[in-house]
């Protein structure tokens, strides 16, 4: 929530603003295209429920259900990410090795807590590419994640040139870091408070190794347990083949997450991290059995927030100022005393 007390002034009013999200969201998937070599295509906005395909999150936020009428009243979900469907549909499309695919992907995640940076309607670039099992390593990852960040430092010299009043802020190159030795470094903060203080520093940061136990017995954040490899030792001797792009917001002054991404189990990770999970019933769901039966591609792939992407390339303060959506009344009325106009 927004206080009174905070006078922003937006660097782009709302005709331009809009022009600029146009700007972001018809180029940033190209130039992702062109450094990854993905090719777009459609995707769901609701899947049939019991299938193991939508996106469990962290395993507690409650999916969108409703009943199909024409299917005699069978159970849909709204998707809250396609992180499992997109692997399937690698499979599906036949996809050749380091090719992948990206898509416009729309959800609705409910159990959403309410904040600046934070709403119930997400839109994602999703991205999937397939690999080789001699790529699911920590060198292939940085080595994506630097195609990424170019992308990024792209799409920002664009913006910079189309609206001059927005100055670049990334840093020439991103930081690579694992969350044991950030814990490490800052052994007293809580995990929000050591990103900020690490990716302040540095500008920008890939934060690797998310979803498994770290020495103080704690994750440093919740990842499902049948997309990210966050099991698998690395060659820098921790954890975990993935990772959250998280660069330093100068108007909120904190760091900000981009995207989530990683290398993805293959059969032998998803069935040692359900059983850490306890969630070794979903071994025999659709997308579960296909997996352990080797039906489906070794990938990597990740979403890219695109209301994110806008808020941070356009200095917005406020998710709102660049998604229309619904708001608490008095985060309305907070967000308008402070000079800030949500859509």
């Amino acid at each position: 929530m927004l206080t009174s007390e905070l006078r922003y002034k937006t660097l782009l009013d709302r005709r331009d603003t809009e022009k600029a999200i146009d700007l972001i969201k018809s180029t940033f998937p190209a130039l992702m295209s062109k450094k990854l070599n993905l090719f777009k295509i459609s995707c769901p906005l609701a899947i049939t429920d019991g299938t193991g395909i939508n996106d469990d999150l962290n395993g507690i936020e409650r999916p969108v259900r409703f009943p199909v009428k024409n299917q005699q009243d069978a159970k849909a979900v709204v998707v809250q990410s396609l992180a499992k469907w997109k692997r399937w549909q690698l499979a599906e499309l036949d996809v050749e090795v380091n090719e992948g695919i990206i898509t416009d992907m729309r959800a609705l995640r409910p159990d959403e807590d309410y904040s600046p940076i934070h709403s119930l309607y997400v839109d994602q670039w999703d991205w999937e590419k397939r690999i080789e099992a001699k790529q699911r390593n920590l060198d292939y990852l940085k080595q994506t994640v630097k195609a990424i960040y170019a992308a990024y430092k792209e799409m920002e010299q664009l913006i910079n040139e189309t609206f001059p009043e927005i100055t670049p802020a990334l840093p020439d190159k991103i930081t690579f870091i694992d969350t044991e030795t950030l814990l490490k470094t800052y052994p007293n903060l809580s995990p929000k408070e050591r990103e900020d203080n690490i990716v302040e520093k540095h500008g920008a940061v890939f934060l690797m190794g998310i979803g498994g136990q770290l020495s103080n017995n704690e994750p440093h954040d919740g990842r499902a347990p049948d997309y990210d490899d966050w099991s698998t030792p690395s060659s820098e001797g921790f954890d975990g083949l993935n990772g959250d792009l998280l660069v330093w917001n100068p108007v909120l002054e904190k760091s900000f997450e981009l995207s989530s991404m990683g290398i993805r189990v293959d059969a032998k990770c998803l069935h040692k991290q359900l059983e850490i999970a306890n969630a070794t019933d979903r071994k025999g769901l659709f997308f579960h059995h296909k997996l352990l039966n080797g039906e489906l591609p070794d990938s990597i792939g990740g979403g890219i927030g695109q209301s994110r992407t806008c808020m941070f390339l356009l200095r917005k303060i406020h998710i709102g100022e660049v998604q229309a959506g619904i708001w608490p009344e008095a985060e309305v009325k907070a967000c308008l005393e402070a000079g800030i106009k949500l859509m």
